[in-house]
C-alpha cells in the first residue's frame, strides 16, 4: 500500500465530523472511516485537529467527543489564502489557479466576484 498524501487522514476525519449530526468520539469516527486505522491513530488525529483549532472537544464518559469548528468551504478558503500569502507572485499563482478551472467553476467565480465585490 502506498503512502497517503499529506493531510489525507485529517481530511478524512474532518469529513466524518462534517457529516455527523453531533459530537463524535474517536471510536465513532473510526467506525465511519473507509480505511482501517487503530483507535489510537484516530485519537491522535483528532487531538492534532483540536490543537490546530479545527475541532472543539467535550468530555463524554472517558473519552472526548469532537465537532468541527469550520466548514469544508471555510477550511479550503483558509488554505488557499495561506498559500497565496507565501508567494511573491500572487498574480501568477491566481492566473495558474484560474487557468485550471472548468467552465462551471469559472462561472461561479465570476458570479462571486460580481455579486460580492462588484
Amino acid at each position: 500500500m502506498g503512502r497517503r498524501p499529506d493531510g489525507a487522514l485529517e481530511r478524512d476525519v474532518l469529513k466524518v465530523l462534517w457529516r455527523s449530526d453531533g459530537p463524535q468520539t474517536p471510536g465513532e469516527v473510526r467506525e465511519q472511516l473507509d480505511v482501517d486505522l487503530a483507535y489510537t491513530t484516530v485519537m491522535t488525529i483528532l487531538a492534532r485537529l483540536h490543537d490546530k483549532g479545527l475541532t472543539n472537544r467535550s468530555a463524554r464518559g472517558r473519552a472526548f467527543a469532537y465537532t468541527a469548528t469550520v466548514s469544508e468551504s471555510e477550511l479550503i478558503a483558509k488554505r488557499m489564502s495561506a498559500e497565496l500569502s507565501v508567494t511573491k507572485d500572487r498574480a501568477g499563482a491566481l492566473v495558474g489557479f484560474v487557468g485550471g478551472l472548468n467552465k462551471r467553476d469559472i462561472a461561479a467565480l465570476r458570479s462571486v466576484l460580481e455579486d460580492d465585490i462588484g
